[in-house]
């Protein structure tokens, strides 16, 4: 069986779609998955062992610029690369308008969520099966009831298997210098953790004899880190940019991760590193991290999660984003000391 799978973005979501290809494949071991991705995650797909093409997208790149997607020959390369055969199924696993239109240029059997379940209910419209799956539930899960429900087969008890592991098996080595990795960078401002508690953070760490490694995706989360670092240079280090390969590598050698809810966080939890994750404006019970050893830390609030891209309390309050003053540093790296403790 061939199938195309439509997930393009963003980190968190398309690491999300992977427990769901996990079931489809333990219960049809001769699946063959191809991928419809956006570019800059395709390296994700080609780590699982279903998938056997990606198909990169620059939907965001293009619709900046549509006249120069087709003058270029870009956008009919893609769509050729969409009809290079029949699928037994197109799924789009997104759920949004775009995605169903990105579905509805491949070959083969469309499906999807229904009218009620999608996140833009008209994407149903292009599919030629819709199914129901309940809303509030973690989107993991829902994922996973959405292959099942396509397959036809009971949704697997077990924990959700990413199905990464044995690709970065060879990458896993002991470190011989106890690391922690706090992921500080975050598209929206809401969810970023005050930098007056990283210091604080950091200087725990250091002080419980740990080195601290910092990446950074831009030149604003560049500077953070290296105020972060400037306290303490010979502990504290930037990761240097790189591939999410590299980065997936880097997180194995990890005795932990402290971070915000950010898609390198989901990174974590698929390679099962130990984690805790921060959330104040987004709700963990929808999108927070699943697997081994992740611990999230919701903020009770008046106003959270508030879902907003900007905090908008007009209080007085120690810190901004307010609500993170229910996550002071000291709470947060007494949980880490159990986690280092305890963790395998």
């Amino acid at each position: 069986m061939r199938i195309l799978l439509v997930k393009t973005s963003s980190l968190g979501d398309v690491i999300h779609t992977l427990p769901a290809l996990t079931d489809a494949y333990q219960q049809l071991p001769h699946l063959q998955c191809d991928w419809v991705v956006e570019e800059a995650f395709k390296e994700i797909p080609t780590w699982h062992p279903a998938v056997k093409q990606v198909i990169p997208s620059a939907v965001r790149r293009w619709r900046s610029n549509v006249k120069q997607a087709i003058r270029s020959g870009q956008w009919r390369y893609f769509k050729e690369s969409l009809q290079q055969c029949r699928y037994d199924y197109i799924i789009d696993a997104q759920g949004l308008l775009k995605s169903a239109l990105i579905a509805y240029q491949a070959n083969g059997k469309r499906v999807g969520l229904n009218w009620s379940s999608a996140r833009e209910p008209l994407a149903s419209l292009l599919y030629h099966q819709r199914y129901a799956v309940a809303w509030n539930q973690h989107a993991v899960t829902r994922l996973r009831q959405l292959f099942a429900a396509i397959f036809d087969y009971p949704l697997p008890e077990a924990m959700p298997d990413y199905g990464i592991q044995d690709f970065f098996k060879p990458f896993k080595t002991l470190n011989t210098q106890p690391t922690v990795i706090f992921l500080h960078g975050t598209t929206w401002s809401s969810k970023q953790y005050p930098e007056a508690y990283w210091f604080i953070l950091a200087s725990l760490a250091v002080q419980a004899g740990l080195q601290v490694r910092l990446p950074y995706g831009n030149a604003i989360e560049q500077n953070i880190a290296e105020k972060i670092r400037g306290n303490n240079p010979e502990h504290i280090h930037l990761i240097p940019k790189g591939s999410l390969t590299d980065m997936a590598k880097e997180l194995l050698q990890a005795q932990l991760v402290i971070g915000v809810d950010t898609g390198l966080a989901h990174l974590a939890a698929a390679l099962n590193v130990p984690a805790i994750t921060l959330y104040g404006a987004t709700q963990p019970a929808w999108t927070g991290t699943v697997g081994l050893n992740q611990v999230t830390l919701q903020t009770e609030f008046a106003c959270s999660p508030c879902l907003q891209k900007r905090c908008r309390y007009k209080e007085s309050a120690p810190v901004y984003p307010a609500c993170y003053a229910q996550l002071p540093p000291q709470k947060i790296w007494e949980i880490a000391q159990h986690l280092l403790t305890h963790s395998p």
